[in-house]
Formats: C-alpha cells, structure tokens, sequence
C-alpha cells in the first residue's frame, strides 16, 4: 500500500505543526497545472473550427454548463467557475493517478473530505444568503405535521452527513481501484517470475485483467467526477430553491 502513504519531500515545521511540503502537495500541484496548460493551449488560436484540445475544452465547458443547467436552473449558473473548478480538479487528479508512478490525490480522504467540507459551506453561506433565517426551512419537508418532527430531524442529520458520504465516495473508489491493481500486477510478477513455464503462461491471465481494469478505471475516473459535481450541483440547488425546484 505504499502507493498511498504520503511522503516529505521539504520537511517543515511551524509552531510543533507538520507543514512539509508532501508528495501529495507535489501532484496538487501538478494536476493544477496540467488543468492549466490544458486550457491554454486549447484557448490560445479559439479558431472557428477547433481543433482536438479546443474540442475537448469546448465539450468540457458545455458538459458543465448543461449539468448546472439541469441540475441548479440558471441561477445556478452563477457557480459555474466553481463546479467546474471541482470537475476538472476530480478529473485530472482521477487520471493522472493512473500513470505509473504517480500519486493519486484523491485517494486521499483528507483531500476529498476538504473539498466536500468546503462545498456543505459554501452550500449553507449561500442559503442564508439568499433566504436568511428561511434557510432553515430546508430541513422541514412538506408532511403531515405528525412526520414533520423526526423527518426534520432525519433531513438534518442527512445533510450533515453529506460531507461524509460525498468524500467517502470518492476516496473509496479511487482506493479500491487502484488497490486492484496492485494485486493483479502482484499476480503478473509472480507467475512471471516463476520456473516452471505452466505458471509462466499463466500470467496472461492477471496481465489481461489489468487491461481491462484499467480501461474500468478510466471509465470511473471520469464518473466520479461527475458524480462529485452533479452532486455539487444538487446542493447548490438545495440552497437556492428550497424545496421550490426540483
């Protein structure tokens, strides 16, 4: 499991504070500028008839768009920086772990909770913002009102949960994913190291599923991320319309 142990690489410390710069922070940093230059060089000529990065930004832009659209109605659309921030940091982050030799950022719980902790708040400023005090009408369903007592405490405790929920799912892909991995890869060089040839042939199989696992893996990558930001959209959705929209 040494793939997912964070590492220093410039120790630091501040007031008895652990600080270091970790290999962690290393491919923050790295997913940040792959998203980037990624985006600069599909922006940069904004020809008429884009070509392949153009494309994929274009495609990218419109996706998000269309998921706001759908999820959060035009007010929503004002987040569009945001969720798409959260899209494409997920994305990145999901496929360049995949790369031999990398670090997958979001394997992480401390990364994934940090980014669905920040979300819940942005959720609640922007709820109070917009209602005040009826805010808190989110947590009172539309029931008869012998329900209405424990249903609001079950909404309440639902929505403080989400932090939890929205992180852990994220974290427990990625990590289970790539633990598979590992273990198949085990099985190759294993078999592959071994003297008699009948259990040298066998290592096609493991080799084989690696394949097939890690086109699995690309497929969840871009999932997630949907997830993560569909599920942005709905609780910003929340926010804005109370039970009103749906």
């Amino acid at each position: 499991m040494e793939q997912f142990a964070v590492k220093p690489i410039v120790p630091l410390h501040i007031g008895g504070y652990d600080v270091s710069f970790t290999n962690q922070s290393l491919w923050m940093c790295i997913v940040v500028g792959a998203i980037s230059l990624f985006m600069i060089a599909a922006t940069s000529r904004r020809a008429v008839v884009p070509g392949r990065l153009q494309s994929m930004a274009e495609i990218s832009y419109e996706f998000v768009a269309n998921m706001i659209g759908g999820a959060a109605g035009e007010d929503g659309l004002r987040f569009f920086p945001f969720v798409f921030t959260i899209f494409m940091f997920v994305l990145f982050s999901n496929i360049l772990g995949l790369l031999p030799g990398s670090f997958t950022v979001t394997s992480q719980i401390a990364v994934t909770f940090g980014m669905a902790a920040f979300i819940i708040a942005m959720v609640i400023v922007t709820g109070f913002i917009k209602h005040g005090i009826g805010f808190l009408m989110l947590f009172v369903p539309k029931a008869p009102w012998y329900l209405v007592p424990p249903l609001a405490v079950i909404e309440f405790i639902s929505f403080w949960t989400r932090p939890i929920s929205l992180s852990v799912r994220l974290f427990a892909n990625m990590l289970a994913g790539h633990t598979l991995l590992k273990v198949f890869a085990s099985f190759v060089i294993a078999l592959g190291g071994a003297s008699a040839l009948y259990f040298k042939a066998l290592a096609v199989v493991p080799f084989a599923l690696i394949v097939a696992i890690t086109a699995l893996e690309l497929l969840v990558a871009a999932l997630q991320a949907y997830v993560f930001a569909i599920l942005t959209c709905i609780y910003l959705n929340e926010a804005l319309h109370l039970h009103d929209h749906h």
